[in-house]
Parts: C-alpha cells; structure tokens; sequence
C-alpha cells in the first residue's frame, strides 16, 4: 500500500453491452477516508462502473488501483479480497434464509456451518452494536423491513472487513429518519478511514455527506469537484446539460366532483390490521398525498385499490358506483376498464415483468385495446412502434423495445411503468413512490407529467416517503401511522416538522 496513493483509482475503464456504450474511457480517483459522490442521469453509466469495481461485470479494457496497486478483478471474490463491499440498489439476499445465513454465505469457515453460525452472530452483535445497525440475526430476511435488509447488507460488507463500501441508491428505499441514520453510521465510517463511494440522485444527500462529487454523462465522466465548491442547481445542470427546475411549478387545484370515495376501509393481512378504517375523497383536479413511514398501511392502500389485494371491510366506490374490493372479480384487469391507472411502489416485482422486453412490458394490461390487435390476432409490430414512442417521449435510455426489463437501469425501469400507465390519460391514477431511484431531470418531468394529469381534470393519490416531494405536488396531504389517517393537512400550512410528528403517531392535538 502506498501511503499517499488513492484508495481507488480508475483508468480508461470502458464497456459494452451489445451496440449499448455504457463506459467510455472512465478515469476516477477516491481518496481514502472520504466520501466520493457519483451523481447523473438514469443511464449514465454510473451503476455499471462500480458493478466493474465490485467485479460484477468485467470491463472491456481498462486499469483498476487499489491503495496503488494494480488489482485485476475479474469477479466479486477478487472485489472482497480487495476489501470491497457493495450494496447494490435491488439487494442481493436469499430472503427465506435468516439474517446471520445472509451474512455467512460465500464466507463459511468450512465445512460444517454451526461454528461459522455461531461466530457470525457474535460478530453481527458486536457489528451492530459498533454501528447502530441493530438486527435480529435470527430474523427471517422476508419479515424484515426494507430499511432492516439494507442494514443486513451492510453489515454484510462489513462483516467481509470492507474498507471500501459502494453503495447504490442506499436511500432510495429508506424513509426520513432511515436516511438520516444510515449518514450518521456513514460519517462514523469515514472517521474510521473507510473509504465510501455514494450513488444518489438526490442532491441534498450528495451535499449534505459527501467530501468529493463526480458527473457522469451517457457513459463518460464529465466533471469532479469539491463537493463545498459547488450547489445542486450547478450539479443538477452538470447532470442533464441544461437548467433544471428543483422546485415543483404547479398552480392552484380547481377540484371538481368526487372521482374516489373510500369509507371505513379495513384490510387484514396475515394476521394483522394493516388498513384500520381508513376514509377520505378525491375529486377531479386534485392531488391527494398520502404520508408515512413505510409499512403504516399505505402499500395495502395502493393494493386494495389497485385490484391486488382483497378488503376486510368498508366501501369504496368511484363516481358514485361501488368498487369491488372484495378481491374476487378486482383485478388489475378491471380497474383500467374503469378508468384506473397504477404506478405500484415495487416496479421490479408489481410494475414489470423482468425477463420481457419493453414492448411486452408497455402492452400489459392493455393487450385487448383496438390499436394492439390485427383481427383476432396481437399486433406486435403496433406494439413495438408504440412502446418506441413512448420511449422517446419519456426519454428511456437506450429507446430500444427489443431490450429485456431487466437490462435498463432502474430508473429506466420506472419510467417504462409510468408512460405504460400515465399516458393513457387515466380518470383515477395510483401511483407508489414515483420517483424512486429516479434521476433528477426525470423527477422534474414526471412530476409535471403528474401536474398535467391534474390539470385536465384527473385525480391522483400519491403514496410517497419522500416529504419534499409530498409537500410540492400535494394539494392536500394524509398522514397515515398504524393503518390509521392521522390527520389532514394543506401543504402550505405545515411543515416537514409537523408532519414528521404525525407519522411519528402523535395526534393532531399533542402536536
């Protein structure tokens, strides 16, 4: 090792994927000890260069330095010998196995995994202890919380004696307060002289945490600078190439009649309450946004509206007509037969089907409309033509219909869900987490795809953890905790802070 010698150093890294240029001649320099933030638009490359580094993907041509030495890594056991973790975006855990199996698998002792069992959880207890990350190693992967899976991811990393963590999107998952504590356990890392690197379209984040901040552009690295030195609209115009617009522009609701309905609606699932009388009315023309820390009830919302799921009681009905909640005809069928749109929370499991290609992916649900068929016959070269257009008018990269789901970047993922189920104009629109993972050009044009939907008279329920963006484009704002409405707010008489508490489950009066 050599002692002034970055703890990473890229040279001339590139790589294809088919006609796709992902990398182009990338050079990247992390000093140890510091927190190096790589920011750009969905696409950019950013996810595939540390998949290099991680040893996920090999590169085409290119040199890797670790700590001043050539390190071929040709596979992620090189990256681990290297003293590399990485939490990618969509976790890599075996979610019927528990927390301390996760941890321990492709790092047992030997043979026999009882003594590697036995010395992973004390490691993990110490581990958590150190950190804050505190976890059952005996929970079940699949009863944990997203915000607890991504700590047993790194604690996974740690456990492997990482001193250099890439972390993917590390935030997109987490509410607030999950955010909040995962930085604090990131600055006790740096202070330990752990070297991390920080994937994140959210700019405050990169501001608020980061020594060090990198662009990238279609697959090049256009610009690094101290992160002191610079502000999110001059990142934000680095990223996209033009100015962009941080703050929601939207005017004044015109609500008109009630579009949506819901009374006393209760929904019981596993054994649990999740939905606990839950009421409220949308009307044309308006925003409704729903807050919380996830796992308050807003999924089951989404679902029981959305056809996935059946309802233990309450009504709901949608321009006066009742709504089958009961779970036996609702499907996701019907609903867009009565005029309903869906963008669920989770596009990789609810959203898309990831195997397909994109054209596939855009046609589901809609497969019976006129313009995708040819006599009794689909169409698919309608539907191919269609998908390429809605392509180019979301900007998917790369706007090829032929490319498998699974092959575009997340955020290229979401927006193939919201042109599937936005463009059609729905009269009612559930959408979960828009924005999820999402770059800051795309936020800006989904949001005001949102706002135009309003505008001509639509009504939308907004499901999100993110409060920036709950206050911006809600005309009126829920709070939920406990499957309960807590209470009811106009964004532009409260506040994160009041908010915050509500989700906390202080009631309208003690706050």
């Amino acid at each position: 090792m050599t002692p002034t010698a970055p703890a990473i150093e890229l040279k001339g890294i590139s790589k294809s994927f088919g006609p796709v240029q992902a990398n182009r001649d990338i050079s990247l320099s992390v000093a140890r000890g510091t927190i190096h933030g790589i920011v750009g638009e969905n696409g950019a490359g950013k996810s595939t260069l540390m998949s290099i580094l991680y040893g996920f993907y090999k590169a085409d041509r290119g040199e890797i330095f670790i700590n001043g030495t050539l390190t071929p890594i040709p596979d992620s056991q090189a990256a681990i010998r290297a003293g590399i973790g990485m939490v990618h975006q969509h976790f890599k855990l075996v979610e019927n196995f528990t927390v301390v199996e996760n941890v321990i698998l492709g790092a047992e002792d030997g043979a026999f995994l009882t003594p590697s069992i036995a010395k992973a959880r004390k490691t993990l207890t110490q581990l958590s202890e150190d950190y804050g990350l505190r976890v059952d190693p005996d929970a079940i992967i699949e009863d944990l919380s997203v915000g607890h899976q991504q700590r047993v991811e790194i604690l996974k990393q740690l456990y492997r004696h990482a001193d250099i963590l890439i972390l993917d999107e590390p935030t997109g998952v987490l509410t607030p307060t999950e955010a909040d504590q995962l930085f604090r356990i990131l600055e006790r890392l740096r202070a330990e002289g752990k070297t991390i690197i920080l994937i994140t379209h959210k700019l405050r984040e990169i501001m608020d945490i980061t020594d060090t901040v990198s662009v990238m552009r279609r697959g090049e690295m256009t610009n690094t600078v101290k992160t002191a030195d610079t502000s999110p609209a001059e990142l934000a115009e680095m990223m996209v190439g033009r100015k962009v617009l941080l703050q929601v522009d939207k005017t004044p609701a015109i609500p008109g009649e009630v579009v949506l309905s819901v009374q006393d609606l209760r929904v019981r699932h596993g054994g649990v309450d999740r939905l606990k009388g839950v009421s409220f009315d949308i009307r044309r023309g308006e925003i409704f946004g729903i807050a919380g820390v996830a796992g308050n009830g807003q999924t089951e919302l989404l679902e029981v509206l959305g056809g996935m799921i059946s309802a233990s009681g309450g009504s709901v009905t949608m321009f006066g007509a009742p709504l089958d909640i009961s779970g036996g005809g609702a499907n996701g069928q019907t609903r867009r037969a009565r005029g309903i749109g869906h963008v669920p929370e989770d596009r990789q499991t609810e959203g898309l089907i990831m195997p397909f290609e994109a054209w596939e992916n855009v046609a589901f649900g809609y497969h019976k409309d006129p313009k995708y068929n040819a006599g009794p016959l689909m169409d698919h070269a309608a539907m191919q033509a269609d998908c390429a257009d809605k392509m180019a008018r979301y900007d998917v990269r790369p706007p090829n219909p032929r490319l498998p789901a699974r092959n575009f970047s997340g955020g290229n993922q979401q927006k193939i869900v919201v042109a599937r189920e936005m463009d059609r104009a729905p009269d009612l629109l559930l959408v979960g987490q828009p924005t999820r993972g999402v770059d800051i050009g795309a936020i800006e044009f989904i949001h005001k795809q949102i706002i135009a939907l309003r505008d001509q008279g639509k009504a939308i329920l907004l499901v999100s953890v993110e409060l920036d963006e709950i206050i911006g484009l809600s005309d009126r704002i829920a709070v939920m905790f406990d499957g309960r409405i807590m209470g009811e707010r106009l964004p532009d008489q409260t506040d994160q802070n009041e908010l915050g508490l509500l989700m906390a489950g202080v009631t309208e009066g003690a706050a």
